[in-house]
């Protein structure tokens, strides 16, 4: 598996594996991207953590909504190991799953 972080609020698009642009048709399924319940914080930027499979190379992505201004194109080329996480996390400003999200909130 590979990861990256994402920026609340940014979401993926379209990808590309060793033959180029993901093919559905010829692969017969989406290619496996999801956002795992943790993010971390950095310079008061909350960064999701997402996991991809291997045979991703990158992943175009892109701000949530019809209301984001246009910015062009954003693609991660560089997506990172488990290690390359685990040292991200160790060194972040802080680390959050949702559910001790949710309980914080609930005690407000």
């Amino acid at each position: 598996m590979k990861y990256f972080f994402l920026s609340d609020g940014w979401t993926t698009d379209r990808v590309w594996e060793f033959g180029g642009l993901w093919n559905e048709a010829a692969w017969q399924r989406k290619p496996h991207i999801q956002k795992l319940d943790l993010f971390i914080k950095e310079q008061s930027e909350k960064l999701w953590l997402f996991q991809v499979e291997d045979d991703v190379l990158m992943v175009e992505v892109k701000p949530e909504g019809d209301t984001a201004q246009p910015i062009g194109q954003v693609v991660l080329k560089r997506l990172i190991s488990a290690d390359q996480v685990i040292e991200k996390l160790c060194k972040a400003e802080a680390v959050t799953n949702s559910a001790s999200l949710l309980a914080l909130n609930s005690h407000s």
